[in-house]
């Protein structure tokens, strides 16, 4: 007889994410959800609620199955510059403008691989700012100021 294998990193990343949706079906069931034709303002935060249960049970069953490998070391680096960078351009999006702060954002983040090169990461913002100023101005047309008045424009 074969003894059970569980995969500790996936059971309790599958754990997680039952726990976190059984807290947002339970914050939404707190707004009136409606019927699929006439959704309310919690139908929607239900249902994704109720997706991320079954994605972590279906993690939680797959830990259950197959032994998996050791957990590595944190990545310290990685989260030093990517948790502050969204964190960031919420911050300063209004007084420099989407185009900063996009640039900034994208710079914070591109040093989260210790591979980046200096020069490699400012093309690479230049790049995903120029991508998301042609996305969002001009082919979605949304209202907001490409450069802030914190640089006096």
């Amino acid at each position: 007889m074969n003894s059970l294998k569980i995969d500790r990193t996936n059971l309790v990343c599958g754990l997680a994410l039952i726990l976190t949706g059984l807290f947002f079906a339970y914050q939404s069931i707190e707004l009136e959800l409606g019927t699929a034709l006439r959704m309310g303002p919690g139908y929607f935060p239900f249902i994704l609620a109720c997706v991320l249960m079954l994605l972590g049970g279906v993690i939680v069953f797959q830990a259950i199955r197959v032994e998996g490998e050791a957990v590595g070391a944190i990545a310290w680096r990685g989260m030093a510059f990517i948790l502050p960078a969204p964190i960031f351009f919420g911050l300063t999006v209004r007084g420099l403008g989407f185009v900063p702060a996009i640039f900034f954002t994208a710079l914070i983040a591109a040093f989260a691989s210790h591979k980046m090169k200096p020069l490699m990461a400012v093309i690479l913002s230049a790049l995903l700012t120029v991508f998301s100023v042609l996305v969002f101005s001009y082919g979605l047309g949304l209202p907001f100021r490409r450069f802030g008045p914190w640089l006096g424009m």
